[in-house]
């Protein structure tokens, strides 16, 4: 059983998407699960349909967002305070640091993070690139596991089979609870699945079709 899980993505919702049911698993198994948040997702262009944010209100939005989102799947938050759409700017090494400092303090057995250049947002390929650079840094005989995902099109046939698959279906509803906790972001993404103004009633099964497996590469130093 692991120890402690240390998720690194740069947005809220990224975890909710991305790895709610992996969460909730380590969860239920009770490991602790921090989340590191790279940024506020303050650059994000949906603001609720019908609008109910602007540029200057969907920082804070998004603030209680992930900051309910991290109660439904009962995990530590930090955020890591990078302004969206800029970590492909930063220096990685600084970031790799920060990050490095964050992880030899919680001294976890696992960190999930995005595969670089497999996770087609900049920032995505920018803080995956910038986790795994971190751990490396560690000291090896402390150094935790690394899952990354990767999401884009091509994947499977550019890197193989993913080593770990997780079939979360049966922790679907808390995945669903925790991605709708980001309503500035989740009606937009449901409602392009759909192609249509309302949401259909078969939403979830459309959801677990989509998002029922969570699968990783364990990355090789």
């Amino acid at each position: 059983m692991e120890k402690h899980v240390v998720v690194i993505y740069p947005h809220p919702d990224d975890e909710s998407f991305g790895a709610a049911g992996t969460i909730v698993k380590f969860r239920e198994q009770g490991v602790p699960v921090t989340y590191l948040c790279g940024t506020l997702g303050e650059m994000g262009r949906n603001m609720g349909s019908p609008t109910f944010a602007n540029r200057e209100t969907l920082p804070d939005i998004r603030k209680k967002e992930i900051t309910e989102a991290c109660n439904v799947l009962d995990m530590e938050l930090r955020l890591l305070g990078y302004r969206d759409k800029t970590l492909e700017y930063e220096d990685r090494t600084e970031v790799a640091e920060h990050l490095k400092g964050i992880l030899e303090e919680i001294n976890p057995s696992l960190v999930i993070t995005h595969y670089p250049d497999h996770a087609v947002h900049p920032d995505h390929n920018a803080l995956g690139a910038a986790a795994i650079e971190a751990v490396r840094l560690m000291n090896p005989e402390h150094r935790p596991t690394v899952w990354a995902q990767a999401i884009s099109n091509n994947y499977p046939e550019v890197l193989g089979n993913p080593d770990i698959v997780n079939d979360v279906t049966e922790a679907f509803d808390k995945k669903m609870e925790a991605i709708l906790c980001h309503k500035s972001q989740a009606n937009g993404v449901i409602r392009s699945w759909n192609q249509s103004d309302g949401i259909p009633d078969d939403l979830k099964e459309q959801a677990k079709q989509r998002l029922g497996n969570e699968q990783f590469y364990i990355w090789n130093y």
